[in-house]
């Protein structure tokens, strides 16, 4: 079968496209790929820099929507069921073989694309949201690094739970778009932003902030937290890993919390079962991931210098005819 190989850890340059051995089956769902996501840690691994770091050569791809070929029994899945999956690897394939615990249903309403893009950013989202920032309608959310696939789907979600958004970019051009996820504000992530969040809140603050940026913004995503406001902490796509003065905290009367979402499903394996079924009953209210990009298979490596450049608005996916 036809794969993208990650032959040495260069990043995107170091990927082939080649036949592969078809996959090993065994006591696992085998799953015929008609949509992966193109997500930031599949840029991460690909050049070693990822917490999973395989030895060269292996297929990345961690998500996945397709139908099922074949399944264990016991498993609840039938050859023809319509699948999505979050791997660790191996979704950049025509096929991949997945432990039937990491296999859900595709919600009816979305088709392959759609479902491709529901897993990592808007499962992570939901998780940080809901359960770690304990998110409440009418709260202000602000979402730090709006124009990539978390921020649109923390935008989305926000929404979804009744929450009013403020989104802060740096890219140009990306209001509109940003307005179509549902932004109810969109700043301009320069050295005023945090200003411009203080008038858009009468001086109050937010009651959370999304940061998957870290970097520079960090000090000032704290100081836009109204008291008893929540920042959380998703990544480091700007690079840096910042720290802050915990007396900030302390006297604020604030809080920074994590969202691991790969993490807290290695202790917490059944969390993915009802994260998704928090996210089927938010589509099934009418939430629709937003595809922005759409690759053939073997264009995975340009797919991912789009990203790495920052020209994927939202989410990208790589297609199967």
């Amino acid at each position: 079968m036809q794969a993208v190989v990650v032959s040495e850890l260069t990043g995107p340059a170091g990927m082939v496209v080649r036949e592969i051995p078809e996959p090993d089956c065994d006591g696992k769902v085998l799953v015929d790929v008609k949509a992966a996501g193109v997500c930031f840690p599949d840029l991460l691994i690909s050049y070693g820099k990822y917490q999973l770091r395989p030895e060269p050569p292996f297929v990345p791809g961690a998500e996945i929507a397709g139908v099922v070929i074949s399944a264990p029994e016991g498993s609840g899945l039938e050859p023809g069921d319509r699948v999505l999956a979050m791997s660790d690897l191996g979704g950049y394939a025509e096929r991949v073989a997945i432990p039937a615990s990491r296999v859900m249903r595709i919600p009816e309403q979305l088709d392959f694309e759609q479902a491709a893009s529901l897993i990592i950013n808007y499962q992570t989202m939901e998780f940080a949201l809901a359960r770690r920032a304990g998110l409440v309608a009418g709260e202000t959310v602000v979402v730090l690094g709006a124009a990539g696939g978390v921020g649109t789907a923390a935008i989305q979600l926000a929404k979804a739970h009744g929450a009013r958004v403020i989104a802060v970019v740096r890219r140009s051009g990306a209001a509109d778009f940003l307005r179509e996820l549902g932004a109810d504000e969109v700043v301009a992530l320069d050295e005023n932003w945090s200003a411009r969040i203080g008038e858009l809140t009468g001086n109050v603050g937010a009651q959370i902030v999304v940061d998957p940026v870290g970097g520079d913004a960090f000090d000032d995503a704290v100081r836009v937290l109204a008291p008893e406001g929540r920042l959380v902490v998703i990544g480091f796509a700007g690079g840096a890993i910042p720290s802050v003065k915990v007396n900030r905290v302390l006297f604020r009367n604030i809080s920074i919390v994590g969202a691991a979402w790969g993490e807290f499903l290695r202790s917490n394996p059944e969390a993915m079962t009802q994260t998704h079924e928090a996210l089927t009953e938010l589509v099934a209210e009418g939430l629709r991931p937003l595809v922005k990009a759409r690759y053939p298979l073997a264009d995975a490596a340009r797919a991912l210098t789009d990203l790495e450049s920052g020209l994927v608005l939202g989410k990208a996916v790589l297609v199967r005819d």
